[in-house]
């Protein structure tokens, strides 16, 4: 699906290109090809530098050519039907969010990543992202991608973003509990907890074994506080 989504986006961008080009470039052959089809068939072309007769009428000419008409009435105006119903469908944000999204396709070891494609996607979150987060973002984005091609065995052999997903999931749950043990249950030890489960063994002038340290008095921790300065 995410290859079906570049392959999508490539024709996309093919087919807007080749329009504007018949737009731009294409209007003398047409009108040759036209020219030879209707001499084949015995069809009257009117002259092109001829002043344009809309409908029947001869009485009401209008201030334009034949040529004029047929490119610019015509030609023109199809053409630019197509391509804005392609924009329609297919604005600006839509295209740098697709495109944004198969950049992150990992077949074949991420071979469609594109950073700048994912980094495009934050102008449009500029409330979001300030000249910091930027930076952060971009040198993430350089270490994940060494990360997920050379190092990590979870980001090996995955076929579509959804594969991806499901890691990242995986990888954002041990963070998390990760995070709420260096926070909340750090947070939550007092100092009974921790007098119970520490004890230090300080060496005393004279003795040939360390001595327990009780960190329970207030005289040891005087004590120890003396010893570390």
């Amino acid at each position: 699906m995410d290859q079906d989504i570049i392959n999508a986006m490539g024709f996309l961008a093919l087919t807007k290109q080749r329009l504007q080009n018949m737009r731009d470039n294409e209007f003398e052959s047409l009108m040759d090809d036209v020219s030879s089809f209707c001499d084949k068939h015995d069809i009257v072309i009117p002259e092109m530098d001829a002043s344009y007769f809309p409908g029947k009428s001869k009485c009401k000419a209008l201030d334009v050519t034949y040529s004029h008409h047929l490119r610019v009435e015509i030609f023109y105006v199809i053409i630019d039907l197509h391509l804005q119903k392609l924009n329609n469908r297919f604005d600006a944000v839509s295209t740098d969010l697709l495109l944004g999204v198969a950049s992150l396709n990992p077949v074949n070891s991420f071979g469609s990543f594109d950073k700048g494609k994912i980094m495009r996607l934050t102008e449009y979150y500029m409330n979001k992202f300030d000249s910091n987060k930027l930076r952060d973002l971009s040198f993430q984005l350089d270490s994940f991608i060494v990360y997920a091609r050379g190092y990590d065995k979870r980001f090996f052999n995955l076929k579509e973003i959804n594969d991806l997903a499901k890691v990242l999931v995986k990888s954002e749950r041990a963070f998390s509990s990760m995070k709420y043990i260096k926070n909340e249950l750090r947070n939550s030890i007092g100092d009974e907890f921790l007098n119970g489960c520490l004890v230090c063994y300080v060496y005393v002038k004279g003795s040939e074994h360390p001595q327990p340290l009780n960190l329970g008095s207030t005289t040891e921790k005087n004590s120890l506080r003396v010893r570390q300065v």
